[in-house]
């Protein structure tokens, strides 16, 4: 485990994904027990199987983070026979859950608190994720450059997002306001706490996302996420390319944003040629002149 460990993190992933990973390799050892990566091909379908009938669906969580674990486990045992082996995860084609403009709109109005109504705001506003906005520190806000410093993304990737005039204003108010000290949204003062669990926690942010939902009668099912999904898509149907908008969102691979092309309702019924857009264009001017002359061809 520690070898495992010492690898992935060395490899550039997080914490959290080892500790994801390595809970699957735990419950397949313990329910052999035995190394995971001293299985047979067998053994590991058999275990799988019985995720299979459990989740009815190959895409579910548990299926998928064992392979993952499992193919991990092998790479660095050098087994690339039984990585080669283990089933492909097939993933369903789901269109990602999008909010109206109106629905941001009362979710950003409804909640009692002001902390939850800018959690909401740059969720939405930013396109963060859950996590992100969890880390976000006082000195991440350059208000003189209105832009947000996003540390250490997905892929360990930082970004600077734009805050814009509203989020500026109303992050100021904030921070009067609330005080906080080192997060922006500080979460337990117990001195137990290490200081990344004095932020505000995943829970925290899933009730208060709940919360408004549930306010303003929403019926969709509405998650932290769905806030990025509704910034990507109203972005795409005000205007923004979509290359701008994989760079907003992070994403390493433009598949990954080109989804949002199929929920984006952009209008195609004013379809036009560019050259209806060019400025100064007059390309009949003279033309009977030319005529006239018999100069045109």
């Amino acid at each position: 485990m520690n070898r495992f460990r010492l690898k992935m993190l060395l490899k550039g992933n997080s914490f959290s994904t080892f500790r994801n990973y390595s809970q699957y390799l735990a419950l397949i050892s313990l329910h052999f027990k035995r190394l995971p990566t001293a299985l047979t091909q067998e053994e590991i379908e058999n275990y799988l199987y019985l995720a299979l009938q459990q989740f009815h669906t190959p895409s579910e969580t548990y299926f998928k983070h064992t392979i993952f674990s499992l193919r991990f486990a092998f790479k660095i045992e050098g087994n690339d026979q039984m990585r080669i082996l283990l089933p492909s995860i097939k993933y369903p084609k789901k269109l990602p859950v999008v909010l109206s403009k109106t629905e941001v709109t009362n979710m950003l109005n409804k909640p009692r608190q002001f902390k939850h109504r800018i959690l909401i705001a740059l969720l939405y506003g930013c396109g963060l994720r859950c996590f992100e906005v969890r880390n976000i520190q006082i000195s991440d806000i350059d208000f003189h450059r209105s832009v947000l410093h996003v540390r250490q993304g997905k892929g360990r990737k930082d970004r600077y997002m734009p805050l814009g005039i509203f989020l500026c204003e109303n992050l100021k108010y904030y921070i009067e306001l609330y005080k906080p000290k080192t997060w922006l949204f500080p979460g337990s003062n117990s001195k137990s706490a290490s200081e990344f669990d004095r932020n505000y926690s995943l829970r925290g942010i899933q009730w208060a996302i709940h919360d408004a939902v549930k306010l303003c009668g929403i019926k969709k099912n509405v998650s932290v996420h769905t806030l990025r999904h509704s910034f990507a898509t109203h972005l795409l149907e005000d205007g923004l390319d979509i290359l701008s908008i994989k760079e907003l969102l992070g994403h390493a691979r433009i598949e990954n944003t080109l989804v949002y092309l199929h929920v984006a309702q952009i209008d195609k019924k004013n379809k036009c040629s560019p050259i209806d857009n060019l400025q100064g264009v007059n390309i009949s001017m003279g033309l009977q002149r030319s005529i006239d002359f018999g100069m045109d061809d």
